[in-house]
């Protein structure tokens, strides 16, 4: 189909200084777990967005000197010569496709424990590093200010050999120097970099002036800068941030503009509408001539051109939406709205850079797999045989292996035992604040209605003998996991008893059950997002909730995502109580007994129900039954075979149908980068 009319503007080339953008489609530097030690696999990544109709396709933040390393997180570095070559394969992936590529250099002040290097950090003044390292920073003197902008000169010289079009003065989330200088949340110097606010942004300017003037014209330069911390009188304020623009908005050849930090920016959609950062942004592209882009999580093309034509950005800056369908200017341009895989606004693609591993997608699960595996986001060999294929359950496993085998050219049935798709994501995108994650069941449902050769069966709960006597070549049991009602899990690895005590599970409640009474404890042992939910569900329907879990803080894994302390916050809003370092031992009588995860000591807590969200079976039985049938080709994908997340659930069912009728032998199954060994020094080979 030919493209919108109304999405014309988005296609409109824009100049950024000495280079021009083909289309207003930007993707901002983003982390993704991998950085420096997977540079090819990184460097794929992004070629692959530039592929997809990215005009503009940036690193993530790039270390310019082993004073400021944020280890064991694998970012991007570049400290000398040696760190070309990596970020080149970058800049080469991304012009193949036509793309403009953009660096970050960051020096990281107080978020730079330098745990590798062992090099004493600095920032502008003496505190401690951000996180849990007994270690702090040292205030900077004016020495080391000149080494710093020496620094950041060097990588400008490097960024322009290593073939990047933009490169970025780094001032923002305060997660690097020069930002931190500009907040006085972090300066408190007394001397001309401190104090009134034009002194903190003293070094915000020479940095800036300092790489005008290295690349000279030959590539263009780009600020991004925080418009408000979000921290009231505190921090910087939108009033700070119109007065920086009135003394510098004609330096930079962009402005990036950012509100609050990483956390607020990047704010789940539990927490967060799309667009949400618009309040900040808008108005301050009339305090600069330059081209403004900034993020909201945008995956509506309408909201998209109105932040166009109201003056609120030049260019539709995206992280998480560029993850989740790296080709969607293409479906854009191309008229196929309908194909675009919205981001969910999850973050389990966050969690790859928090876990130090590479990022991958609820949505999209070919991101981070498109070097080491082949996988891409739009083509999938065809099909090598004309083998029949059962899918046995439509949920996240199921809808995407059934789909990636119909575009593969296989004959596949889809049987679900209900009269809708969605199995599990279907249920929890009915949970407080889950409702975007509805966006994974629709999409696939939608391009499954595209295949002829995909069949849907409803109200189909099959049997071994039913399924043996329909003669399929293949079999794929993606039945799902359910929740255990008997406190096993992490801290029990063994039933607990809880006597006559109701008890309830997620999927109790996701099917409508409730208890009796008015209060409820929730026992919470998997430390995802499940029991935080939960409680806030019941205590929206006018219960009395406790939360205990043996961790320290509830929803404890969600700091991986960058909402935990929104949850909790949230919960103690709603007035949960919250119980941390306890588990549950027992109960009975109307009560659950309580145990401190430290000192074993017990008190008993009335309840008229306990839910355990604890771990989850997988619902494999059909599998050993079709064993026992002598059946052939049968295996369990997603939660059927491994219970995990929604996203390795979609990442299973893709890997099902990628390797379908495919014999790998690889002691690995993956490439991957190994490391090349240095020369020998010559009294260690005497």
């Amino acid at each position: 189909m030919p493209r919108d009319p109304r999405y014309d503007i988005l296609f409109e080339p824009v100049p950024i200084g000495p280079v021009v953008a083909r289309n207003r489609f930007y993707q901002v530097p983003h982390c993704n777990g991998m950085g420096h030690r997977d540079p090819t696999a990184l460097a794929e990544m992004r070629g692959v967005k530039a592929e997809g109709g990215w005009a503009v396709v940036c690193t993530e933040e790039v270390e310019i000197h082993p004073t400021s390393e944020v280890s064991p997180y694998a970012e991007g570095r570049l400290w000398n010569d040696d760190d070309v070559p990596a970020l080149a394969r970058m800049t080469e992936r991304v012009h193949a496709h036509g793309a403009l590529a953009g660096i970050e250099p960051v020096h990281n002040g107080i978020h730079g424990a330098n745990l590798w290097s062992r090099e004493a950090p600095m920032a502008a003044g003496h505190m401690p590093v951000t996180g849990n390292d007994p270690i702090q920073v040292r205030q900077m003197s004016a020495q080391d200010i000149a080494d710093l902008r020496r620094w950041h000169r060097r990588a400008v010289s490097r960024s322009i050999e290593a073939g990047f079009d933009i490169v970025y003065v780094y001032a923002s989330h305060g997660l690097n120097t020069v930002g931190q200088f500009l907040s006085p949340l972090y300066n408190f110097r007394t001397d001309g970099y401190g104090g009134s606010l034009e002194n903190r942004a003293r070094l915000l300017r020479e940095v800036l002036e300092d790489t005008l003037e290295e690349v000279d014209g030959r590539i263009a330069v780009a600020c991004r800068i925080t418009v408000t911390e979000l921290m009231g009188e505190k921090g910087l304020g939108r009033e700070d941030i119109e007065q920086v623009l009135r003394w510098m908005g004609e330096l930079p050849d962009l402005w990036d503009f950012v509100a609050g930090p990483w956390e607020d920016d990047s704010a789940t959609a539990r927490f967060e509408d799309e667009g949400h950062q618009e309040q900040h942004v808008r108005g301050l592209k009339a305090l600069t001539s330059k081209p403004v882009v900034g993020v909201g999580r945008f995956t509506s093309p309408d909201t998209m051109v109105r932040m166009i034509r109201d003056g609120v950005l030049d260019f539709i800056g995206a992280a998480r939406p560029s993850i989740a369908d790296p080709f969607l200017p293409e479906k854009i341009e191309q008229g196929r709205l309908e194909d675009i895989r919205e981001c969910i606004g999850c973050n389990i693609c966050v969690a790859g850079d928090s876990t130090m591993t590479p990022i991958r997608c609820t949505q999209n699960p070919s991101m981070g797999e498109e070097w080491r595996r082949g996988w891409h986001p739009e083509r999938i060999r065809p099909n090598e045989s004309d083998a029949k294929v059962l899918i046995a359950g439509a949920g996240p496993a199921g809808l995407e292996a059934a789909m990636s085998l119909g575009r593969r050219g296989y004959d596949v049935v889809l049987a679900e035992a209900g009269d809708h798709l969605g199995g599990r994501v279907a249920r929890e995108a009915r949970l407080p604040g889950l409702a975007t994650w509805i966006r994974v069941v629709d999409y696939r449902e939608g391009q499954l209605r595209k295949l002829a050769n995909v069949e849907l069966a409803f109200n189909s709960e099959l049997t071994a003998e039913e399924i043996v006597s329909y003669g399929f070549d293949h079999v794929a049991i993606a039945t799902g996991a359910g929740w255990r009602r008997d406190g096993t899990g992490r801290r029990h690895t063994t039933p607990v008893d809880f006597g006559d005590l109701p008890l309830l599970t997620p999927d109790d409640l996701m099917d409508g059950v409730r208890p009796d009474g008015e209060r409820v404890v929730i026992y919470d042992d998997d430390h995802y997002y499940m029991g935080g939910v939960l409680a806030e569900l019941l205590v929206r329907e006018g219960r009395r909730v406790t939360l205990v879990t043996p961790a320290a803080r509830v929803s404890e894994w969600t700091v991986n995502t960058m909402e935990q302390d929104r949850i909790q916050r949230r919960l103690l809003e709603l007035d949960v109580e919250i119980r941390t370092t306890h588990t549950v031992a027992g109960g009975g009588g109307g009560e659950v007994l309580l145990g401190c995860t430290y000192t074993e000591r017990e008190h008993p807590v009335g309840c008229d129900a306990l839910v355990l969200v604890t771990a989850r079976d997988p619902r494999d039985s059909l599998v050993a039954a079709l064993q026992e049938t002598g059946a052939g080709a049968v295996r369990a994908i997603g939660d059927a075979w491994c219970p995990a997340t929604i996203a390795a659930a979609v990442w299973d069912g893709h890997r099902y149908a990628e390797q379908f009728e495919q014999q790998d032998d690889r002691e690995v199954p993956f490439l991957r980068e190994v490391v090349k060994l240095a020369d020998q020094p010559a009294e260690a080979s005497a």
